[in-house]
């Protein structure tokens, strides 16, 4: 397994650099959202520019009221602050390297999660997920954009997979919640399964974000706290673009605008996150805890307001968890049976899907040097409209007046999202009814995690 890994690994490395040095620059990094990072971190140190005496969430990028500006908490504002000490002239590809090591983290607290206790194939399995999720578009656009996913999706999974009696044990996710409120969908999740020390240590963190932001940058806090910006979605851009990849995002271009999507969205929330908590708790009690904290997760990018197309990186430790049932599966069997090619075609569907095609295969320039993006949900966004309807908030948008194949390419990662949670939601029911017809030995304890699904 470590020879196998290492050699995929180094291949994949391998053909990003190639592809890298043999493009423009802005074909493979263009760090605008560091940009703003860094820039939200100077404002907290009040170092002008960019401050000029303006708050922090007055502030946009150019002198353009509709450019970018930060849309981040304000306890993430001053996490920024430290990074914002780094020259640019060194950060942009000093986070580059940041978020391959945090990629190679997040896979290996993965195998961890997963059960491997041997140091060789815990590597090997290291190096393997993390040579997948370098094919992936959500993977790319972090690192293209200079995001944070790799260190958030790091940082939770560590600190969820820590033992019950670790009384810091949630702190951690409560801490990424604070940078990116998403996570906080682990609370109801922690309660279901009972770990309800954890639960609290989760609150415990977000609320100790929130303390330091109001400590910090009082005038800021109290504006994105108390007057209500932290639910201000069309902020961070608008909810109908193909870059949103959630149910609102989805709703909203298939209703044709914000207003109308509004109450469908609401029901498609409520339904996702009741048929996934549950399954997510039932998996976890069944003995399969990664999948219990992958369902969680899934529930917060498909009911969270805005989840764009590089929050979903989780789709790296959901590869390497569908890898692991089919080798399972396969070592108990000793033969290619169902339970393989199930678990086997799931992780290479989510290998294809969400894969970060080379080149300019359907790609094409939005909004300057930088912006070209790559993967199959950029398909229907830059393919011909043929019928515009003068309908909706935005009219003009081509995610209105999209069709077909469109729809399909366009949503993909929601839709195969939601084919998720209903596989992840049969699942936890036929592990339950397993669990309670199982006989009382050690192999079917709830404790062991290497029971295929």
């Amino acid at each position: 397994m470590l020879v196998i890994g290492a050699v995929v690994f180094v291949i994949a490395v391998g053909g990003w650099l190639i592809y890298a040095f043999s493009r423009p620059a802005w074909y493979t990094f263009f760090p605008v959202d560091l940009g703003i990072y860094r820039d939200g971190g100077l404002i907290v140190r009040h170092v002008s520019p960019p401050y000029n005496g303006q708050p922090l969430y007055d502030w946009h990028a150019t002198d353009n009221p509709d450019s970018l500006q930060f849309t981040y908490t304000p306890f993430a504002a001053v996490f920024f602050a430290g990074i914002s000490f780094i020259s640019w002239a060194v950060l942009p590809r000093l986070s580059e390297l940041a978020n391959l090591a945090f990629l190679l983290i997040a896979t290996w607290f993965t195998m961890d999660a997963l059960g491997y206790r041997d140091r060789r194939v815990k590597i090997g399995g290291m190096l393997a997920g993390a040579a997948a999720g370098l094919l992936i578009e959500p993977v790319f656009r972090t690192i293209f954009l200079g995001q944070i996913n790799l260190l958030l999706l790091a940082l939770i999974i560590w600190d969820l997979r820590q033992p019950d009696d670790r009384w810091w044990k949630g702190f951690g996710t409560g801490l990424a919640a604070g940078i990116k409120l998403i996570p906080i969908i682990f609370v109801p999740y922690l309660l279901l399964t009972r770990r309800f020390k954890a639960a609290v240590m989760t609150v415990a963190g977000f609320a100790f974000s929130i303390g330091l932001g109001f400590v910090v940058i009082s005038h800021d806090s109290r504006r994105y706290w108390l007057d209500g910006l932290f639910y201000q979605d069309n902020r961070t851009g608008f909810a109908g673009w193909t870059g949103n990849q959630s149910l609102r995002g989805l709703v909203t271009r298939l209703a044709g605008s914000l207003h109308a999507a509004t109450i469908p969205w609401a029901v498609a929330v409520l339904v996702a996150a009741v048929i996934g908590l549950l399954a997510a708790a039932m998996l976890d009690r069944a003995g399969h805890p990664m999948l219990g904290i992958l369902t969680a997760a899934l529930v917060g990018l498909l009911d969270s307001p805005i989840s764009w197309d590089h929050h979903w990186v989780w789709v790296v430790p959901g590869m390497m968890t569908a890898a692991h049932y089919a080798v399972r599966a396969w070592q108990r069997s000793g033969a290619v049976t169902w339970n393989v090619i199930g678990c086997a075609a799931t992780g290479i569907a989510l290998l294809l899907i969400f894969a970060s095609w080379p080149g300019k295969l359907w790609s094409t320039p939005m909004g300057g040097a930088g912006a070209f993006t790559y993967g199959l949900i950029w398909a229907g966004n830059y393919s011909k409209v043929s019928t515009y309807i003068a309908i909706g908030d935005k009219p003009w948008f081509k995610e209105y007046h999209w069709s077909g194949l469109q729809n399909l390419s366009g949503n993909a990662y929601i839709l195969t999202g939601i084919a998720l949670l209903i596989l992840l939601a049969v699942i936890a029911l036929r592990s339950r009814r397993e669990v309670r017809t199982a006989p009382a030995s050690p192999e079917s304890s709830p404790a062991s995690a290497a029971r295929p699904a």
